[in-house]
């Protein structure tokens, strides 16, 4: 199996990309540890999908930095190694400029930095500390957003916090592959997931899929497939890269 004896930790595990990529990891022979902030039914309903038998779920909000801690401890404390951290978790509100006040506009800026990229870096660092310490080091895979590089203008700080979320992996794929540890990023255009549904089946749902020359959004499994693709063994030299993942709906060169 490609990850046999591998041990993975999956940040918003329990639905939507994260399920999608916590059953590929399993189809593939890892150990995957699900992390996620409230739905416990939604977790538990992932958990039992999983191929294996040793996979787990760790119950923490990554926009808490002592939460986070614990979550690494925990995953390590149980099986002993971490290898991969995929940072999946993240929230998605419109905080429109010219209609919110500016008391709400504060709160969705402070919630979504804290939980898109201050818990993302978080994880890192504490991810990376365990990974310092094993021979083969380890893979860092972030989850960014088509809307890093084109703009969000109704959620102007899940933009921001995506943009923050790239340069941070380039900066820590240097910093980090000294230590064997590589860091990639995957960057979606609109998929379907239950954050999505909303906008999908609105009245400008139709319009959303025609963004791209297919017709359609991303599925989950295929942000998936990237996701494994940067976990591999041989794409090492790939550390820092930002993979698309968006059908064409938004190129940049």
């Amino acid at each position: 199996m490609k990850f046999d004896h591998k041990v993975v930790l999956i940040t918003g595990g329990s639905r939507g990309i994260g399920r999608a990529t916590a059953l590929a990891f399993a189809k593939e022979g890892a150990s995957v540890a699900l992390n996620y902030r409230a739905n416990t039914e939604a977790a538990e309903a992932t958990l039992k999908q999983l191929e294996g038998k040793f996979h787990t779920l760790i119950q923490g909000d990554i926009g808490d930095a002592a939460a986070v801690k614990n979550v690494v401890d925990h995953v390590v404390k149980h099986y002993g190694q971490l290898d991969i951290l995929v940072n999946n978790a993240g929230i998605f509100e419109q905080h429109p400029i010219d209609k919110v006040d500016y008391e709400t506009w504060q709160k969705e800026w402070q919630r979504t930095i804290n939980v898109n990229l201050l818990g993302a870096a978080n994880m890192m660092y504490c991810v990376a500390q365990q990974m310092r310490q094993q021979e083969e080091g380890g893979r860092i895979i972030n989850v960014s957003s088509r809307g890093a590089f084109r703009g969000e203008p109704l959620q102007a700080a899940y933009g921001a916090s995506k943009a923050g979320m790239n340069a941070m992996g380039q900066s820590l794929a240097q910093a980090l592959a000294p230590h064997k540890i590589f860091v990639g990023t995957v960057a979606p255009g609109f998929v379907k997931t239950e954050m999505a549904a909303a906008s999908l089946k609105g009245r400008g749902g139709k319009a959303i899929k025609n963004q791209s020359p297919l017709g359609r959004v991303a599925t989950p499994e295929e942000v998936a497939k990237g996701i494994l693709f940067f976990a591999e063994e041989g794409t090492e030299f790939m550390t820092g890269a930002i993979l698309d993942i968006n059908g064409a709906s938004y190129l940049r060169s």
